[in-house]
């Protein structure tokens, strides 16, 4: 943040220094980009740290609002010296960024372990083999959870004591005594995890929806409603005012129905046919380009937010990884860089197409919409078929207990040694 902040405030310094340099201005946001991405896959792995995969959807939700609260920010800031000292528009956000990158380093935990809570520990510890890891694990029971209920995502987690019992507790993950340290996951190794491919390319295209309006709808407000570049920048506000609302809601239906690519197929596609109505209706009146920006930006940011947020999360600890907890930042940069690769070519179809006209612009857009549905469709048509399987094979299970119990003798004084009734489920079967 401390980098971002600098090169952030030197391309400002640009109109200070009349510096007229193109190769300048080219360098210094190439290594801003650069230093900008390391931030995503590290404040999303301490957030899944912190909250389990039950809770992910609408706390990341909520969380994930500082994104479209940022882009607010940065347009007013932008909006407000943009016609007179446009130089500011950089340096007041680049010392801001640096400022938080103070308030991050000195107060910003990573991992529950870091902080040290009032609990009594298990006596005994053992040292497990955790796929390629070696991890010694410490149970902590707080005293005042013991007879809470068992979190089903914790059961999961949670290591048996040796007699078949599994405790309500909070687990520490520690480096084992062998002195081995804990293998990362390989860049092939995370494209191996089951949805990882996918919401990549849903995030590419979602992504670069959002990114063309973030760039280019000032400029579309201004041709069309015949605003000012500052009255404009306030105006396009409300798309990310209308994000705020979509990611929060994505996160929260996602945690009920617990389908995160349904969730975002769901979203994109209504996104489309709202992507043609507000081109149509827009034109109609300021107040009908407020209507749609607010609904649009729900729709379009909806999906962009809970992929870089609770999926990413949740396939950096999948199942597969067998605990390996290294994977989450890899999973999340693989995951937004290639959003990224949909950031940076949205605004460049954008300015090729629009002289051609604003409706075209809009094409691309919904067209980009439908292809990032496309890998949604597709984990979803899994997810059913393998449900399906799943669910014949739970009945297959059921029926054959079943017609071994009512197949067995037991000699007890109330049967006299009579086989029991057949049960309900082997007659259904």
């Amino acid at each position: 943040m401390l980098a971002s902040g600098a090169f952030t405030a030197l391309f400002g310094l640009g109109y200070f220094y009349n510096i007229h340099s193109f190769g300048f201005y080219v360098v210094t946001q190439v290594i801003n980009g650069l230093v900008q991405t390391t931030g995503w896959p590290s404040v999303v792995t301490c957030l899944g740290n912190w909250f389990g995969k039950g809770r992910r959807g609408l706390i990341m939700g909520v969380w994930n609002s500082h994104t479209s609260v940022g882009n607010i920010l940065g347009s007013l800031i932008a909006g407000y010296w943009v016609s007179t000292c446009w130089g500011l528009s950089f340096v007041v956000p680049g010392a801001i960024v640096a400022a938080m990158g103070i308030v991050c380093f000195l107060f910003l935990i990573e991992h529950p372990k870091d902080v040290r809570c009032s609990s009594t520990l298990v006596t005994h510890s053992k040292a497990y083999e955790n796929g390629t890891n070696r991890l010694r694990l410490q149970k902590q029971i707080l005293k005042s959870e013991k007879n809470r209920p068992l979190d089903p995502e914790m059961q999961c987690l949670l290591l048996s004591d040796g007699k078949g019992s599994v405790h309500a507790n909070h687990m520490v993950i520690l480096p084992g005594d062998s002195g081995s340290a804990t293998a990362a996951i390989s860049f092939t190794g995370a494209l191996k995890i089951p949805g990882v491919i996918e919401f990549s390319l849903c995030l590419l295209f979602a992504k670069l929806v959002s990114y063309t309006f973030l760039f280019w709808l000032p400029l579309y407000i201004t041709n069309v409603d015949h605003l000012d570049a500052k009255k404009a920048g306030e105006l396009s506000t409300l798309f990310d005012v209308g994000g705020i609302f979509g990611g929060i809601l994505a996160g929260v239906i996602s945690d009920r129905l617990e389908k995160r690519a349904t969730t975002c197929g769901l979203m994109l596609l209504l996104a489309a046919p709202t992507l043609y109505i507000f081109s149509t209706i827009s034109k109609m009146g300021l107040e009908a380009t407020v209507a749609m920006l607010l609904l649009s930006g729900a729709l379009v940011s909806g999906p962009y937010a809970l992929i870089t947020t609770a999926v990413s999360a949740d396939l950096g600890t999948h199942k597969s990884l067998k605990g390996n907890a290294h994977a989450l930042s890899t999973v999340t940069a693989i995951i937004d860089g290639t959003g990224s690769v949909g950031a940076a070519l949205g605004p460049l179809l954008a300015g090729l197409i629009s002289p051609s006209g604003w409706s075209n612009v809009f094409y691309m857009l919904m067209f980009a919409d439908a292809c990032a549905l496309l890998p949604c469709c597709h984990m979803g048509a899994v997810a059913s078929c393998f449900h399906l399987k799943g669910w014949e094979r739970i009945k297959e299970q059921r029926g054959c207990q079943c017609r071994q119990q009512a197949a067995v003798r037991l000699p007890s004084p109330s049967s006299g040694g009579r086989l029991l009734p057949v049960p309900s489920c082997v007659e259904k079967v």
